[in-house]
């Protein structure tokens, strides 16, 4: 792993000469702004491929790999169920008042697992997952790095990428659709307690009008996306935690980039699968 630090941390690009004109400092700022970017791209593409990589190398760690499980997915499901309900529960209360006025109350329950199943299932529960977990994964791997735990590691000859960042990834991409699945089922029954509950709308009517609109392409297309988010905030947050600067103030940075840029990416790549999907 020596070697794969080396190469993405000795490709930065160098600095200009500060005897440049005054006039081609702007075109210099946006020329040296656009090469980090697109160092800053390639380096994390690398660091993907070498995960993914040793994925299938063995040793394999089912114990860590459990553990990680546990951290990413099982301790992120009280957010999970608590989001999912309210998001239900707000979505078939507004739903139903926009409805009553065109006289289309029965379309409430379609209405609301299709935009549960479809959208906010998947997107909200990366997003839930990048804030509780994916955080938390970056500032625990950054504190390796600032501490100089990952180079003692190197040093004892353990691949500290098969260790740290490969269960982590594993996790994620297990533990996310299967949260989605839960973020769904609780959102439409959130919707359920306030159409049939509260607002008096007929169970049947609530139900039947779900079985009939929501078909095997649209919880495809909802776990496709929940993996694909997966692998995004797996990624980006064990790169940012195991490449973080040292001192406080790079681990700071670390942990907000990634959780900013995990958010960006989950929204804008969630519009291509969908309109790839349509």
């Amino acid at each position: 792993m020596n070697k794969l630090l080396g190469t993405l941390m000795a490709a930065t690009p160098s600095a200009s000469n500060p005897q440049q004109s005054s006039l081609l400092e702007p075109i210099r700022a946006l020329g040296e702004y656009c090469l980090n970017t697109v160092h800053q791209m390639g380096c994390m593409f690398i660091f993907l491929l070498a995960a993914i990589k040793q994925m299938v190398l063995p040793p394999f760690r089912p114990r860590t790999l459990m553990a990680q499980i546990h951290f990413i997915g099982i301790r992120s499901l009280f957010v999970i169920i608590l989001t999912g309900a309210f998001v239900g529960m707000v979505l078939a209360l507004q739903g139903y008042y926009t409805l009553s006025r065109f006289g289309s109350e029965a379309m409430l329950g379609p209405a609301v697992a299709a935009s549960i199943i479809r959208e906010l299932g998947p997107v909200l529960s990366g997003i839930m997952v990048t804030g509780r977990a994916g955080s938390a994964l970056t500032t625990k791997l950054g504190m390796m790095r600032v501490t100089e735990q990952i180079d003692a590691l190197e040093t004892m000859g353990i691949n500290s990428m098969k260790l740290l960042v490969t269960p982590a990834i594993e996790a994620t991409l297990i533990s996310l659709p299967l949260l989605n699945v839960i973020f769904c089922v609780v959102g439409i029954y959130g919707g359920y307690l306030v159409a049939v509950q509260l607002l008096g709308l007929s169970q049947g009517t609530y139900f039947g009008g779900i079985e009939t609109a929501i078909v095997a392409k649209d919880i495809t297309v909802s776990l496709i996306k929940s993996v694909c988010f997966g692998l995004i905030i797996a990624w980006i947050c064990t790169f940012k935690g195991y490449f973080t600067q040292r001192g406080a103030e790079g681990l700071g940075s670390a942990m907000t980039s990634a959780v900013v840029l995990c958010s960006v990416l989950i929204l804008v790549s969630d519009y291509f699968i969908t309109a790839l999907m349509l």
